[in-house]
C-alpha cells in the first residue's frame, strides 16, 4: 500500500501561490502581500491547533496572517458588532471563522453576514450554492477541495469512478459529493442509518471516510485495491491522533492511503491559502 502523503501535495500548492505572489508584486511593486483574518471565539485545544498550523502555512508561503481572538462569553451582539469590523476592513483579503461557536452566538446569523469574496471556508449561504452549482468562482470548504488536491496531486484518476463518501456533514461530506460529481465520479453518500454500510463502502473505487469516528472503518470495509481517503481527526484512547480508517487492518486490501496525521489536513492549510490568493485576485 502507498501513503499519499499530504506534506508533498502541500509543496505543490506552495509552489503555486508563491509564483503568483511573485507575479504579483511585479505587477504592482510595493503591494501587501494577500491578508488572512482568522477569527476565533475561547480556546478550544482543537481551534487553537487548527490556528497554529494555519498562521504557520500562511506565513511560510509568504501570506500576512492576524488572529482576531474574542473571550468565550462574549455576547451574540457584540460578537456580531467585532465580526463585522473585521469583515469589512478593506486590509482583509479572507476570513477563517473557526467553529462551532459557543452557543450564546447565533452561527447562522454569522454566516450569513460574512462576505461571500472574504469566505474562504465556504461557510456562507453564496458559495454553498456556488459549490453545489458548480460554479467555479465559489469557494468550497477547504477540507473537501483538499480531498480532491490529493487524488489530483498523485495522478489518480476520479472520472467514471466509484466513490463512496462516508459523512454527510456540510463541511466535507455533501460539498465534497459535488466536487467529485463535478469530476465525473459515481458518487455514494453513506451515513449511520445506511443499509449494509459495509458492502457498500467495499464496492468504492475511492472511499473517503469524514465520519468523525475514531478508527470507525476497517478491513471489512474497503475493497481490492480501493484508495482510501481518511478525512477523520480524532484522538484515541491513547491519546494519540488518529483518522476514522483503522490504516493498519486495510493495508493488504488498499491500494494507497492517507494517513493521519500527515494527511489531507496537511494539504486543507495549503488549498485555504490557494484561497486567499484567489480572493486576492478577484478583489483587484
Amino acid at each position: 500500500m502507498i501513503l499519499l502523503k499530504g506534506a508533498e501535495v502541500s509543496a505543490k500548492i506552495k509552489e503555486q501561490v508563491q509564483t503568483e505572489l511573485a507575479q504579483m508584486e511585479a505587477n504592482a511593486p510595493g503591494t501587501a502581500a494577500p491578508k488572512l483574518a482568522i477569527v476565533r471565539v475561547g480556546e478550544r485545544p482543537d481551534d487553537l491547533s487548527y490556528e497554529r498550523g494555519a498562521t504557520k502555512k500562511m506565513e511560510s508561503f509568504g501570506l500576512r496572517v492576524q488572529s482576531y481572538v474574542y473571550p468565550a462569553d462574549i455576547s451574540d451582539a457584540d460578537f456580531k458588532r467585532a465580526f463585522a469590523a473585521v469583515n469589512s476592513d478593506p486590509d482583509v483579503t479572507g476570513i477563517l471563522l473557526l467553529r462551532p461557536l459557543p452557543k450564546q452566538i447565533c452561527e447562522k446569523d454569522v454566516e450569513q453576514m460574512i462576505s461571500p469574496e472574504k469566505d474562504l471556508d465556504g461557510i456562507g449561504p453564496a458559495n454553498i450554492a456556488k459549490v453545489f452549482a458548480g460554479d467555479e468562482t465559489g469557494f468550497a470548504p477547504c477540507t473537501a477541495e483538499a480531498v480532491i488536491e490529493v487524488l489530483k496531486a498523485n495522478e489518480i484518476p476520479i472520472s467514471g469512478k466509484r466513490v463512496t463518501i462516508v459523512g454527510r456533514s456540510m463541511v466535507v461530506g455533501k460539498p465534497l459529493s459535488m466536487l467529485m460529481l463535478k469530476e465525473n465520479a459515481t458518487v455514494t453518500i453513506c451515513h449511520t442509518r445506511t443499509a449494509d454500510l459495509k458492502g457498500t463502502c467495499r464496492q468504492a473505487e475511492i472511499l473517503v471516510a469524514a465520519a468523525g469516528r475514531a478508527k470507525m472503518l476497517n478491513a471489512d470495509y474497503v475493497g481490492n485495491d480501493a484508495v482510501v481517503i481518511d478525512v477523520g481527526i480524532n484522538v484515541d484512547e491513547n491519546g494519540k491522533l488518529c483518522g476514522d480508517v483503522e490504516l493498519e487492518s486495510v493495508q493488504e486490501l488498499a491500494s494507497m492511503a492517507t494517513p493521519v496525521p500527515g494527511g489531507v489536513g496537511a494539504v486543507t492549510t495549503a488549498v485555504l491559502a490557494k484561497h486567499l490568493m484567489r480572493a486576492a485576485r478577484q478583489s483587484r
